[in-house]
């Protein structure tokens, strides 16, 4: 099925830039200066340890927070998107949206969230209105906010409001154009449908439903549609069976650069449809031989999950300079970047298990069974062959990480789609 939709989910962000608390380009002169000594600390680090990079390792990151016309440059030890909303004493009034989602973990620099503030909608719901407050930018996303049931077949339209005193609407409306609910008995089997269909003739050719010259439809195909009503297609003599069969639920991915690098946000729920195929049963002594399909009906159409993706890259100067030394080309250090932020938080010490802190040495015998290290390698002892120093080197680490990407994924960017995926790599 294919919804109407006046604007792209792209031209939405414009529509509603109301919503959009803050999107300046400029990161506040304070975050400046501080990542410009990060750059020069960087540089010393190179001097002043011949040649070989250390990493700054601390339990906090640097997140930029955007909400309420402010960009805010933030240390934080906070988890989650919320608990960090919590600390900054943030507060969601109903409708609000925040991107990534609250239970998203924090767990790289320069991480991204966005706060967006609701606004005045009108939905108009046949003779109905709803007056709500959404930052939602799709007009099922926002009347699932508003707490209306909407089903797969209905059809909706985000529009402007263009006169308050003749609308009698503020802000933008969503017009909802109900599908009418009927009944179909397919050769014996009841189907519920719903349809935007004016006739019992219009319903099958929306459905794709061909009669056989055997069958016959009652009430007769010029007969208008009606809510309830009940439309019987039969075929004398056969033998029928029918088969529900699940159709997946289609994913749209919009790429989005107020997003972190690879965090996620569903700006529309989506989901799985079904389809109802019936065959006609070939028999011998009573036993069937053979089938034939001779109707495949969808009897609830998939909704699209609409998800944006993140491209923003703000990796720290320390971070580049040890991926730089250990032979990573700068194209994939967004990809190194996500997978070992989320391995081991960039610890080059740490334990598979270990949680919330990095250790200040290594152990003096890494265990066998647990992953070591930035990558998580198991045993840590497959890095011994790329350097004397890896238990403590983040060079050494990279290195192996980058073989072992390479080998098992093809290169980086490949065991980032895989991550992405398996959340392992």
């Amino acid at each position: 099925m294919k919804l109407k939709k006046k604007y792209s989910i792209t031209k939405q962000r414009h529509v509603h830039a109301i919503k959009r608390v803050a999107k300046h380009p400029l990161v506040s002169v304070p975050a400046a200066t501080f990542f410009g000594l990060l750059a020069i600390t960087a540089v010393v680090m190179l001097i002043f340890t011949g040649g070989s990079p250390k990493l700054n390792i601390i339990d906090s990151h640097i997140v930029i927070i955007s909400h309420d016309d402010l960009e805010e440059t933030v240390p934080t030890r906070a988890n989650t998107v919320g608990e960090l909303l919590r600390r900054q004493n943030i507060t969601l009034n109903e409708g609000d949206v925040v991107e990534p989602a609250q239970a998203t973990e924090i767990v790289s620099d320069n991480f991204r969230v966005n706060v967006y503030r609701a606004v005045p909608v009108t939905i108009v719901d046949g003779n109905k209105k709803t007056f709500a407050y959404s930052a939602a930018v799709t007009p099922r996303s926002i009347v699932k906010q508003a707490g209306i049931e909407v089903y797969p077949e209905d059809k909706l339209e985000l529009l402007p409001a263009e006169n308050f005193l003749v609308e009698g609407s503020i802000g933008q409306r969503v017009v909802i154009e109900r599908a009418t609910p009927v009944y179909l008995n397919l050769y014996g089997t009841q189907l519920s449908l719903r349809t935007h269909a004016k006739t019992v003739g219009e319903l099958l050719k929306e459905r794709d439903i061909k009669l056989g010259p055997d069958d016959t439809v009652q009430p007769t195909l010029g007969v208008a549609i009606s809510p309830g009503m009940q439309i019987f297609i039969l075929r004398k003599g056969t033998q029928i069976a029918t088969v529900e069969v699940p159709i997946p639920m289609p994913q749209q991915v919009v790429e989005d650069d107020s997003l972190s690098f690879g965090a996620t946000a569903v700006r529309q729920q989506g989901a799985a449809g079904k389809r109802v195929v019936t065959y006609q049963i070939e028999l011998q002594n009573g036993l069937e031989v053979s089938r034939k399909e001779i109707q495949s009906v969808v009897t609830q159409p998939p909704v699209v999950q609409i998800i944006a993706r993140g491209k923003a890259v703000q990796i720290p100067a320390d971070k580049q300079a040890v991926m730089a030394a250990a032979g990573i080309a700068s194209s994939d250090y967004a990809y190194v970047d996500y997978i070992i932020s989320r391995e081991s938080g960039w610890c080059p010490t740490k334990l598979q298990g270990q949680v919330g802190y990095c250790p200040p040495y290594a152990p003096a015998e890494v265990p066998a069974g647990r992953g070591y290290g930035l990558g998580q390698a198991t045993p840590g002892t497959k890095m011994a062959p790329f350097g004397a120093d890896w238990k403590t080197s983040a060079v050494t680490q990279l290195k192996w990480a980058t073989s072992y990407a390479k080998s098992r994924h093809g290169g980086w960017a490949g065991a980032y789609n895989y991550w992405t995926a398996h959340h392992n790599w």
